[in-house]
């Protein structure tokens, strides 16, 4: 028989799982998202979640609480009488009196090779950290933070020209059939937990926007790491000299290049800037209040030689 889930997610990430699930006949009694919030034009109407928007056109029923910690909380939550939980990005913690209430469990989809890179970010640590790989993983949620026993796992090479837009979009439907897979065996009651090493842990803290200047003293890959690991947001930044004022642009894609010279040096007529060891060249880019672009473009409408120095 299939499941009766709850759903707790929020963002573009949690999309696919939630149709997947649909798609493979679990009964989804409630979503729980985070609140509308204003965006649009001008910011005066309300943009419910991605996953409230999905959950709604299904005609699934949609709760936007502040908090779980209530009882009354507690109380709704254990009245859809769900078999297990599905949480994916949801934005809010679980505590032990809601991780308890359904008989099988809560099981998170996580976008990191656990115990690397616990917590908020995944994607773009492991991206920035220069790792070779990551992956999903579905685990029953304890009280820690992403500390519960793992189920299933999917790996994925990271190459350099991956930016964590281009992961996001890799691993959210590679998660969407983990989570199916696992919420399949859990209903045949063959889902096998392991317990996570307690070796490796790393923690992936929220993206703070001081991170975001490039820091050009440092070797090129760690540069385009950087860079793709927060392309397209908040976007990776620096300023540059364009008709004699200094411009702040993102640079959302690049490339490694061959040249040398002072870090932060434009080398040539093709974006090629210079870093502590090697050169990256810009691929897309935007300047501040316009849209993004790509370099040739950008290049058609602003040419610039060295010397000029990127800071």
């Amino acid at each position: 028989m299939p499941l009766r889930l709850i759903f707790m997610g929020t963002p573009d990430f949690a999309v696919p799982t939630l149709l997947e699930l649909v798609a493979h006949g679990h009964d989804i009694a409630a979503v729980y998202t985070r609140v509308a919030k204003p965006g649009g034009r001008r910011g005066l109407q309300l943009q419910p979640t991605p996953v409230e928007q999905e959950a709604r056109r299904l005609n699934i029923p949609v709760l936007t609480p502040s908090t779980l910690k209530t009882p009354q909380a507690l109380q709704e939550f254990g009245s859809h009488e769900a078999d297990a939980a599905v949480v994916v990005a949801y934005g809010m913690i679980l505590p032990k009196s809601i991780l308890d209430t359904p008989p099988l469990g809560c099981f998170n989809l996580h976008a990191s090779l656990l115990p690397r890179w616990r917590g908020a970010a995944p994607i773009n640590r492991a991206i920035m950290a220069g790792d070779a790989e990551s992956g999903v993983m579905v685990m029953k949620m304890d009280v820690g933070l992403d500390t519960g026993d793992v189920a299933m796992a999917e790996r994925l090479a990271i190459s350099d020209a991956m930016t964590a837009a281009d992961l996001h979009d890799a691993l959210a439907p590679l998660g969407a059939d983990l989570m199916v897979r696992a919420m399949g065996a859990l209903e045949r009651g063959r889902l096998q937990l392991t317990k996570q090493s307690d070796e490796g842990v790393t923690y992936a803290a929220k993206i703070e926007k001081a991170e975001a200047r490039i820091d050009w003293n440092r070797p090129a890959r760690d540069v385009l790491r950087h860079i793709h690991g927060l392309s397209p947001f908040p976007g990776a930044w620096c300023e540059m000299t364009i008709d004699g004022e200094q411009v702040r642009v993102k640079i959302l894609r690049c490339e490694l290049a061959s040249g040398a010279g002072a870090p932060g040096d434009l080398l040539d007529d093709r974006l090629t800037i210079a870093c502590q060891g090697g050169a990256i060249r810009i691929l897309d880019l935007q300047r501040a209040g316009a849209k993004p672009m790509k370099a040739q473009e950008f290049l058609r409408g602003t040419p610039l030689a060295p010397p000029i120095r990127l800071v």
